[in-house]
């Protein structure tokens, strides 16, 4: 199974004599689905060459013939925008797939098949898979696939990939194709629109692996990187070619773009006639009552807080961060295991500075993997359950139409929620999750707001047990972290240049999760972020060995107990800020370890808390950072982020002296 995060999971390595499969479409209409369905766990993911965009590949057997299968990045038409759509056509065009998979939603099938007709008219070896046929078999709608065949010339295929069904029929489908790709199928436009196909494909002479009516489209749509490949390819014959777009392009005045989109309207709906038929009385399902109700401020907003409130504050925070974490890290560790090790480990290794190494105040296992396994991993796997059930329902698409009006004063969109939710499971996974956002000023934005006001799960589940013992304290900490997040988002949208985006969504059906869906995701979620943050935690800990047995360690905490005066905290509080600076749950865990030492009352608890959060990002999240960013965008929000941080503290500690809210 891939994962979210740009990691390999499984590399399936190359398989001799392997045929290759593309699977392409509009986002969120189940194609990683499918692709898991047909690859199993045998995949990797990674970024296209050159870009930010991952793309998955994976293994796959059918009918005893080895594929590749290439799970694109969602695209809704040939003449791209996105960077994910340019991703998705570089894929068509230069890995020359044996087999395309056009997977498409059935609830919108004439609005998606303009995307068919584009690829067939491309010659491309197509195999339509009208997916979500459940769906729409609920809203009463019918679709006769048969004669949907015969009229586009391809094989099609009905599929609730969801359900598993179908899956036989595209292997078969995928295992007997054969097209002849000498002879593309083409679908007539205007007479006029046909001259000047004509004209211009007959203009080329150079090989390519779309057809040249398809190229010529492209050209007439002052398609950038079709214009270069041509360029290349046709030489010193592309002046005749340029000239002739020139002239055409010239005569329609720019409406080039609307004349064939709206030809191509009119040649779906001829394909469709009889093909797709609704009923006299629209069935409205549970799930679209469910969307609605979801989407709509005035439900959607409390709909939110019930789910916020029973999955954050009660299955994470109070599950997870107090039931789990009191069986592990108290019972397991602090009261068996610990000093069963300690006492190994004493007896094995004579010298006193090896032995605290591994089982001292900053041992290996009795601090790195006592956090890391005690306290982090039962936290984090709580949120994944929480994050893979909600996914698995449909309900983030809802969730970023609700927000886009907010978001958009940040100089976001709604699909900018992913990441912002995602934060809240791993920030270093939410910035890598920031390359989906159509612009760099978007990506920016919503990095500097993950890196200073998102708190991962880990910490925000130690946070929410801590603040949870004390009325009020909570309140206190969301409320700063909430005032941050507008503040800065609002200043972040007037000084970032850009225009406002635009935004758009797939929106794929609201069901019931599937818990075998849901233990997969959570499965391979927390597989990558337990491998990811034990090295480091270990690594954390030999460092502050070192620290500690050279005296460095006690030098920096010495250098920051002024700061730490100066935002009403005890000397000790440095070390989790340390601590911090390695991993933000491993600082968080450090406040839980003075919190249970009786070191800080209510008001110094609640600055920690909201400094600590609002603190420079962990390693690993700074380091993704410089890889997206770049060095000095990523320098710039560690240093904003980090005085920020102080200042925030300084001010917090300051009014809830003179307030007394929390003494």
């Amino acid at each position: 199974m891939a994962t979210c995060c740009g990691k390999q999971t499984e590399a399936p390595g190359k398989v001799p004599n392997a045929k290759r499969v593309a699977l392409v479409g509009n986002p969120n209409v189940g194609k990683s689905v499918l692709f898991n369905a047909l690859t199993g766990s045998y995949v990797t993911v990674s970024n296209y060459p050159g870009t930010s965009v991952e793309v998955s590949r994976g293994h796959a057997v059918i009918n005893e013939q080895p594929w590749e299968v290439i799970d694109t990045p969602g695209m809704y038409s040939i003449h791209t925008i996105t960077e994910e759509e340019r991703v998705a056509r570089e894929i068509l065009l230069h890995e020359t797939p044996d087999v395309v998979l056009h997977v498409l939603d059935a609830r919108n099938l004439e609005r998606m098949l303009a995307m068919t007709l584009q690829l067939i008219e491309a010659g491309l070896p197509v195999i339509l898979v009208v997916n979500i046929m459940d769906e729409a078999e609920r809203m009463g709608l019918k679709i006769d696939l048969e004669l949907l065949r015969q009229r586009l010339g391809i094989p099609v295929v009905g599929a609730a990939t969801t359900r598993k069904r179908g899956l036989g029929e595209i292997r078969s489908a995928i295992a007997t194709y054969r097209q002849d790709m000498g002879s593309p199928r083409h679908f007539t436009y205007s007479r006029l629109l046909e001259h000047d196909i004509n004209e211009v494909s007959g203009l080329m002479e150079g090989e390519y692996i779309l057809s040249r009516r398809a190229l010529a489209l492209l050209l007439f749509q002052q398609d950038e990187e079709i214009t270069s490949l041509v360029r290349r390819r046709e030489g010193e014959g592309f002046g005749v070619i340029a000239e002739r777009v020139r002239d055409i392009a010239f005569n329609r005045r720019g409406s080039f773009h609307l004349d064939l989109s709206m030809e191509r309207k009119d040649i779906v709906k001829k394909l469709v006639l009889d093909v797709f038929t609704s009923p006299e009385k629209r069935v409205v399902t549970w799930g679209e009552r469910l969307s609605r109700i979801s989407a709509q401020p005035l439900t959607g907003i409390p709909l939110l807080l019930i789910v916020l409130y029973f999955g954050l504050y009660k299955f994470v925070g109070d599950f997870g961060a107090g039931t789990l974490v009191d069986v592990l890290e108290k019972k397991l560790f602090v009261e068996m295991f610990n000093p069963w090790i300690t006492g190994i480990v004493k007896m094995v290794i004579p010298w006193e500075i090896i032995q605290e190494l591994f089982v001292g105040e900053y041992g290996i296992i009795t601090l790195g993997i006592r956090y890391a396994v005690g306290i982090i991993l039962p936290i984090v796997a709580t949120f994944f359950i929480f994050f893979s059930f909600l996914e698995d329902t449909g309900y983030f698409p809802r969730l970023a139409l609700l927000v886009d009006r907010i978001f958009k004063r940040f100089g976001l969109t709604g699909r900018a929620v992913i990441p912002m939710v995602l934060g809240f499971g791993c920030d270093t996974m939410a910035t890598m999750v920031t390359r989906t956002l159509e612009t760099t000023r978007e990506r920016v934005i919503a990095t500097v707001l993950l890196a200073l006001t998102i708190p991962c799960s880990a910490q925000l589940g130690v946070i929410l047990a801590l603040l949870s013992k004390f009325p009020g304290a909570l309140a206190v900490w969301g409320a700063c972290l909430l005032l941050l997040f507008v503040v800065v988002g609002l200043l972040a949208a007037r000084v970032m240049p850009g225009e406002a985006p635009m935004f758009y969504m797939e929106l794929p059906p609201m069901r019931l999760p599937q818990f075998s869906n849901v233990l997969t995701k959570t499965y391979t979620r927390m597989q990558w972020y337990f491998m990811e943050i034990l090295p480091l935690f270990v690594l954390a800990s030999i460092l502050l060995w070192l620290g500690k047995i050279t005296g460095l360690f006690e030098k920096l905490v010495t250098a920051m107990t002024p700061v730490m005066a100066s935002i009403g905290l005890p000397k000790e509080t440095a070390v989790a800020f340390i601590f911090g600076f390695f991993r933000r749950d491993y600082g968080a865990a450090g406040l839980y370890e003075l919190q249970t030492k009786g070191l800080m009352d209510a008001r110094q608890l609640t600055v920690a808390a909201v400094t600590l959060t609002l603190f420079i990002p962990c390693i690993a999240q700074f380091l993704i950072m410089k890889k997206e960013r770049g060095w000095k965008v990523a320098g710039s929000i560690g240093v904003f982020v980090s005085l920020l941080a102080f200042g925030s503290g300084y001010v917090l500690n300051r009014f809830l002296l003179a307030t007394g809210i929390l003494s």
